[in-house]
C-alpha cells in the first residue's frame, strides 16, 4: 500500500487510517459530523495527495486536450481551471477531472486517484498529434484547505491576494515559505477555500505552516469520511459511485460540461443521444422520514417496482437528514417527485430535489 509523503503525520495525530485507492489515508480524526462541520463554519485542511497529476506540454498539447475531454478547453485563460470528463468510446466515463491552463503550452491535469493508471493510458493511446507528457502523481503533494474563514486563515503565508483568486482559477506563488506553488480556487465541498498542489518534499513544511496560521481559526485535519458528506450535500458526483464507465455525463446531469463546439471521443453518438433525451437520469433525493439510504439500496416507485440504485446516500450532518444520489427513469427525474428507497425491510418515502441539497 502506498504512503503519502504526510502518512506518517496523520498517523501521530490518531487518524483511523483506511486503504483508498491503493493509499494509506486518513478517514476521520474526531469524527465524520464534527469534522465536517468545522468545514462547514470554520476551515478544515484535508491531505488528498492520493490524486494524480498529468503534464501536458508543448504546441499540441491543448489538442490532445481537446479530444479527450468533454470540455472546451480553448475557453481557458492563463490561470483558469475547468471541470471536465473523459468520455469513453461507448458513451460512458472514464474519468471526471479538473485541468488547469498554465500557459499556452502547458496544462495540468488532475485526476481521480483509483483511474490514475487507467487515465494515463487511456490519455496515451489518443495522443496522436505528439503532445509531450509527463506523469507528476508519485512527486507531488495536494493539501485542500476548505471551509468559509480560508482566505483569513492562510493569507499571512502567501504575498497574493488570497480574495482575488476567484472560484475556478489559481495562482502560481509563494505559499508557507516555499516558491511556485499552484494555489487554486477549487475543491470538493462546497464551502470555499483553495487547493495546494506542491512537491512531496515541501508537503511537510506546507501543512505545519497551515497548521499554524489556521490555530486562531479553529483550523483542524479532515479526513476522507467527511469529504464524502461535504461533496455528497453539494450533489457532485463520486467516481466509482456515481458516474463509471457505463454511466453517459449526460445521464449524469453532466451536460453542463459536455460542449458539442468541438469534435471530441465519442461526441458525435453522446450529441445524438442529447438531441433524443435519456432514459435515465441521475437525481437526488430527501427522505420523507428517519433512515439512511446507502449505496446499492434499491429506488421503488409506488407501484412497487424497482426503479433504480442508490449510488450514494448518508445522513447530511447539515440537515439531519438522509440524503441520496440515484439514477430513475427520466419521467420520475423531476424535483418533487414521490419515490420510496428500500432500507433492508422497509420502504421509506422520500422525495426528489433539486441539487444540491445544502444551500449554505
Amino acid at each position: 500500500m502506498k504512503q503519502t509523503a504526510l502518512s506518517h503525520v496523520h498517523e501521530q495525530l490518531g487518524a483511523k487510517m483506511v486503504p483508498f485507492a491503493g493509499y494509506n489515508m486518513p478517514v476521520s480524526y474526531e469524527g465524520v459530523v464534527a469534522e465536517h462541520e468545522t468545514v462547514r463554519s470554520g476551515v478544515g485542511v484535508f491531505d488528498v495527495s492520493h490524486m494524480g497529476e498529468f503534464l501536458i506540454t508543448g504546441p499540441n498539447a491543448l489538442a490532445l486536450i481537446q479530444k479527450v475531454t468533454s470540455n472546451d478547453a480553448s475557453k481557458l485563460m492563463d490561470g483558469q481551471a475547468q471541470y471536465s470528463c473523459l468520455p469513453n468510446a461507448s458513451g460512458g466515463i472514464v474519468d471526471d477531472l479538473i485541468v488547469y491552463r498554465l500557459d499556452a503550452e502547458k496544462w495540468l491535469m488532475v485526476v481521480n486517484a483509483s483511474n490514475i493508471d487507467k487515465d494515463w493510458d487511456w490519455i496515451t493511446s489518443h495522443n496522436t498529434m505528439g503532445a509531450e507528457m509527463r506523469n507528476l502523481s508519485e512527486d507531488f503533494s495536494l493539501l485542500a484547505i476548505q471551509g468559509p474563514k480560508a482566505v483569513e486563515a492562510m493569507q499571512s503565508l502567501t504575498s497574493v491576494d488570497l480574495s482575488e483568486i476567484k472560484f475556478y482559477t489559481f495562482k502560481v506563488a509563494d505559499f508557507a515559505g516555499i516558491e511556485h506553488v499552484i494555489i487554486s480556487a477549487t475543491g470538493y465541498t462546497g464551502s470555499g477555500g483553495f487547493e495546494i498542489y506542491c512537491k512531496n518534499s515541501e508537503v511537510a513544511q506546507v501543512w505545519n505552516k497551515v497548521m499554524e496560521a489556521g490555530a486562531d481559526y479553529g483550523i483542524k485535519p479532515i479526513g476522507l469520511a467527511a469529504r464524502d458528506t461535504l461533496r455528497l450535500e453539494m450533489g457532485y458526483c463520486l467516481y466509482g459511485n456515481d458516474i463509471n464507465d457505463t454511466t453517459s455525463p449526460l445521464e449524469a446531469g453532466l451536460g453542463w460540461i459536455t460542449k458539442f463546439t468541438k469534435d471530441f471521443v465519442h461526441s458525435e453518438a453522446l450529441k445524438k443521444q442529447k438531441e433524443e433525451g435519456v432514459d435515465k437520469k441521475l437525481v437526488g433525493f430527501q427522505l420523507n422520514e428517519r433512515g439512511i439510504p446507502r449505496q446499492g439500496y434499491e429506488i421503488v416507485s409506488k407501484d412497487g417496482s424497482v426503479i433504480g440504485t442508490v449510488t450514494s446516500g448518508t445522513m447530511s450532518p447539515s440537515l439531519n437528514q438522509g440524503i441520496g444520489l440515484g439514477y430513475v427513469p427520466t419521467a420520475l427525474s423531476t424535483p418533487g417527485t414521490e419515490i420510496l428507497i428500500q432500507i433492508r425491510k422497509n420502504t421509506v418515502p422520500a422525495t426528489v430535489v433539486k441539487l444540491p441539497f445544502y444551500k449554505g
